[in-house]
């Protein structure tokens, strides 16, 4: 992780003295003009630490990262963890004399009961231990609500939420700042943080100066509670950003930098450092965005990426990162501006996979890889995540229930599906919401998690069923008729997400086209062996999220006649509970796929797998 040697090299004006003769006298010798300061020809070199959606994960979170081996084949690394990040980041910073650590949102949230119990509290004190600057607010930095959130930058032990801060020690609060350009305050019309900030390095003739904008996506809306939407209002990525660059410039900035919470994905085989067909919500961003940004570094999708991004107007591509999740990749960004024209001359940016420690599961090992450096735990902070890890421990260890095998969740090519996981976790939800008239219960796999691994003597534990379902989001059990429920499933395909097909209940039988047009691609939808009638009316079961809408599932928001339930991780207690006959997750084939080979999530392989 050495760069590429810069040579600095100063031309130094002197002081020409001229002699005058004159006759009959000399004349004394002009006085000198005062030395000129000395004009740097060469860039200066900014080195960027970037992460993005850390997701509280203090300890290894038992994630695989894929890579190519060199070989023509995939290697996969055990990878992420805070200690181990915390090294990983150093050493990135280690090698340019002028850096900045940079997260691109989601550092808390979604996070495993040992930061979760504690209101992220931990998550946020490693990342000032680590030495962030900035971190441009993602949607999950508001899952606890704004008020809660403004503790998390203010600190203080003010309670906010159901769960009673500073359990564990003080809370100081975020040492570094909250950027949040597009989140505007609906009372006042400000900004809930501020939306940009400058950092310059060097001095004299050799200063220059960089401009940051952060960002959260525009979608936030769809993924946050009532509350924080009566709250604030989340504006147009690429018209928040474009309207702020002219200012930053006037202020000096020599570069800009967006920091964006929101991102892309790419397809075919695992390589975080390629870009193959990259396509996501940043995409139509990047393609309104002012050409006086220089660079983009993004999160919110877990992908990692390096891409190149071409745009008209642009002498050469924009350069667009991201860093995957949980810690398991940090960006390593080298960025060069010339303090004479003011402008970002050079950049370079690769992907360092955070090799932690090799790990055994109940599905396989994963051992330390060659293929990459491996990184020694940061000892202040693997000693600080230890106290909160043990503090949680009565919560994770409690065993819940039992589980026959272990369930994977669904990767490579079924990436976008819920697989067996998904059908036990539907079944759970119809069981647990059959007293509200419900007949048919589905949940969206991208809220799944992790996989969910019994122990060897199939006992499942509440840390378990957390890692899977870490959001406690209610289900609501609704009323749609045949047509709404079809509209609702065509949603699964359409192009205003990411396809996603819903992982419902047993006895419910979906069959899908993708030749046919959008909005007319689910061809068969039964339930209990009769085809799905548009005119009557179907009591449904689904998480909170997405009766809001969440994830583009536009049509749940008709449901009507809502009965409010148990959260989902309850249900799959409840249903996991009886030791007798221990439960077995379903091998029924759920969504019949006429057209598999036009499936638009194109991968061979996860970028990065949970065991």
């Amino acid at each position: 992780m050495h760069p590429a040697p810069f040579v600095r090299v100063f031309l130094i004006g002197g002081a020409l003295l001229a002699l005058a003769a004159c006759a009959g006298s000399p004349r004394p010798i002009a006085s000198a003009p005062a030395p000129t300061a000395p004009v740097p020809s060469e860039p200066v070199t900014i080195g960027i630490a970037a992460i993005n959606d850390f997701h509280g994960n203090l300890e290894p979170p038992k994630q695989a990262a894929m890579l190519p081996d060199g070989q023509g084949g995939t290697a996969s690394v055990p990878a992420g963890g805070a200690a181990y990040l915390a090294t990983a980041v150093r050493q990135v910073r280690a090698q340019y004399p002028h850096h900045l650590t940079i997260a691109a949102g989601d550092l808390m949230g979604s996070s495993p009961l040992a930061s979760a119990l504690f209101l992220d509290e931990p998550a946020v004190e490693v990342m000032n231990r680590i030495g962030l600057d900035f971190n441009a607010v993602g949607n999950h930095e508001f899952d606890y609500g704004v008020p809660e959130l403004l503790r998390k930058q203010s600190g203080g032990c003010a309670q906010h939420t159901e769960r009673r801060p500073c359990q564990v020690e003080p809370f100081r609060g975020a040492q570094f700042r909250f950027l949040a350009a597009n989140t505007v305050n609906r009372a006042d019309g400000r900004t809930l943080f501020p939306g940009t900030a400058l950092r310059s390095f060097g001095s004299g003739p050799g200063k220059v100066t960089v401009g940051l904008i952060g960002l959260t996506l525009k979608g936030t809306s769809d993924l946050v509670n009532s509350k924080v939407n009566a709250a604030v209002a989340f504006n147009d990525e690429a018209e928040t950003a474009n309207a702020l660059v002219g200012s930053l410039k006037a202020q000096g900035a020599d570069a800009v930098i967006l920091v964006i919470h929101e991102g892309g994905r790419t397809s075919g085989d695992p390589d975080p450092n390629g870009c193959n067909a990259l396509s996501g919500g940043i995409r139509p961003i990047l393609d309104r965005l002012d050409r006086r940004v220089d660079l983009v570094i993004s999160g919110h999708t877990h992908w990692a990426y390096v891409c190149e991004v071409a745009q008209p107007g642009r002498d050469q591509p924009l350069l667009l990162t991201s860093a995957g999740l949980w810690g398991e990749y940090v960006t390593d960004i080298a960025i060069q501006i010339d303090p004479v024209t003011h402008r970002m001359v050079g950049r370079r940016a690769k992907n360092v996979i955070v090799q932690s420690e090799a790990y055994n599961s109940p599905l396989r090992a994963i051992p330390n890889s060659a293929v990459v450096p491996r990184f020694s735990p940061d000892p202040d902070i693997a000693g600080y995540v230890a106290r909160y890890v043990a503090a949680s421990q009565a919560y994770v260890k409690r065993p819940v229930g039992w589980l026959a095998e272990p369930l994977e969740k669904a990767e490579g090519d079924a990436w976008g599906t819920g697989g067996r996981l998904g059908n036990l976790i539907a079944d759970a939800q119809l069981e647990a919401s059959r007293g509200a008239g419900a007949r048919i219960a589905c949940t969206n796999p991208f809220g799944i998690r992790r996989s969910l691994l019994p122990g060897p003597d199939h006992v499942v534990t509440y840390g378990d069923l957390y890692l899977v379902q870490p959001f406690g989001s209610e289900l609501i059990t609704l009323t749609l008729t045949g047509a709404e429920l079809k509209e609702a499933l065509e949603q699964q395909l359409d192009k205003d997400a990411p396809e996603q097909l819903l992982a419902c209940s047993a006895g419910f039988i979906q069959t899908i086209d993708r030749s046919r047009p959008i909005g007319d691609r689910v061809v068969g939808a039964t339930l209990d062996g009769a085809p799905i009638d548009p005119a009557q009316s179907y009591r449904i079961t689904v998480n909170a999220y997405l009766a809001n809408g969440g994830d583009s599932f536009a049509a749940f928001v008709k449901g009507r006649e809502r009965t409010i339930g148990m959260t989902d991780i309850a249900a799959l207690e409840a249903y996991l509970k009886p030791a007798q006959p221990i439960r077995s997750a379903s091998r029924e084939v759920r969504v019949k796929d006429l057209r598999p080979e036009l499936k638009t999530n194109n991968l061979k392989a996860p970028p990065g797998i949970t065991y």
